[in-house]
């Protein structure tokens, strides 16, 4: 399935290939602020339908995550995580004709970023 979707004034447009299943919720400074909800999908299922010049970014700490929005509304469709960097985080709010109500959403740790990643990769921390 192909899925479009956009920030809130239309003017970072995406196009993300796949099926969305379930989603995580973060409980990090970043994502509760922003209420994202995770969707990481390989980068050749993510395609940015507008130039990239109409992006504005953000990094922090390790400066690995590249925190992508619009420099116009402020909303961020997707960006490239800290926790898989060769991948796209997709925001599936930012999505079209998802119905969020019946999605499973998992949680993430992120306040304990670092122990909870590990247990993700499933190594002991």
């Amino acid at each position: 399935m192909t899925y479009r979707g956009s920030c809130h004034c239309g003017r970072v447009r995406i196009e993300v290939e796949g099926e969305v299943a379930g989603v995580v919720e973060c409980n990090c400074s970043m994502c509760t602020r922003k209420g994202y909800l995770h969707w990481i999908v390989p980068r050749s299922a993510f395609r940015l339908l507008t130039p990239e010049s109409e992006l504005s970014t953000y990094t922090f700490n390790t400066g690995v995550a590249k925190h992508h929005f619009c420099g116009t509304c402020g909303i961020s469709p997707f960006y490239i995580p800290r926790s898989d960097p060769d991948k796209v985080d997709v925001n599936v709010r930012c999505l079209q004709g998802v119905d969020l109500s019946h999605l499973e959403v998992a949680s993430f740790d992120g306040q304990n970023w670092e122990a909870a990643q590990a247990q993700r990769r499933g190594h002991a921390s």
